[in-house]
């Protein structure tokens, strides 16, 4: 039987200047030996697994940000890297790594010691509901939809659409003055992503420093106590600063 090719997954980089053990990981039932390869004070942690395309299914994903979780839990500096990163050799990422290196000495500091935490803001169907009802010109373009047929109703169903619309970017401006402004002011650096569906009013990151945390935390709990009831709060994090490093790779960065 011929032995299955072996090739190196990288996870994230990291700011060392000794060999740091970060234990196995379990790789599609396999537990594999994790290492770093290593550039002056600069490292990529790695692990020897079979060569080839991993899926980004759950599990895999599970993985690559749990093996992430666990050098922050020992290293200041974490720069993450993108799932699914398999390199031929552990000398292809050495090359890798002397290319990257400029990046990740700007980066270092930047980033030591810091965490991004992620809060998504949803509308309950209630509130929404409840907006919907005070606006009486919403209310008017909606019964007057009802009672024609669906040709004629065509350009009022647009306007109708536009209105929903304006309505809920509404609704978001006011959630970044009263969610997003408090926390963007304990933080280092921010940013608002793309609502990922209609009734997401906030989708952010933020950057910020470990001892600022349970601040953070604490602001966070006092902004969704204010607008229980009307609004959910998906609050995740500790993670590495994915939203503030843009380190993609592909690879024939390597060669």
């Amino acid at each position: 039987m011929q032995e299955e090719e072996q090739g190196v997954y990288i996870f994230c980089g990291t700011q060392t200047d000794q060999e740091d053990d970060f234990g196995t990981i379990e790789v599609e039932g396999e537990e594999r030996d994790v290492y770093v390869i290593r550039y002056k004070d600069a490292a990529i942690v790695a692990a020897t697994v079979p060569m080839k395309i991993y899926t980004p299914k759950k599990e895999n994903l599970l993985m690559h940000q749990k093996m992430v979780s666990n050098v922050m839990a020992q290293k200041d500096a974490v720069i993450p890297i993108s799932f699914g990163n398999v390199f031929k050799s552990k000398g292809d990422v050495k090359v890798l790594l002397e290319k990257l290196y400029p990046q990740f000495e700007k980066l270092f500091p930047e980033i030591s010691g810091k965490v991004e935490l992620g809060l998504k803001v949803i509308a309950k169907q209630e509130y929404i509901g409840s907006i919907v009802k005070k606006d009486t010109n919403l209310q008017k373009m909606a019964k007057e939809v009802e009672g024609k047929n669906k040709d004629a109703a065509y350009f009022d169903r647009m306007k109708l659409g536009e209105a929903s619309e304006k309505l809920m970017n509404n609704i978001r401006k006011d959630i970044e003055n009263d969610i997003y402004a408090p926390l963007e002011k304990i933080s280092t650096a921010s940013k608002v992503n793309e609502p990922q569906s209609e009734k997401m009013l906030l989708n952010a990151a933020f950057l910020l420093d470990q001892a600022k945390e349970k601040t953070f935390d604490e602001k966070v709990n006092e902004l969704y106590e204010k607008w229980e009831g009307k609004v959910d709060f998906k609050y995740t994090g500790p993670w590495a600063a994915y939203n503030f490093v843009n380190i993609r790779l592909n690879i024939e960065d390597s060669q």
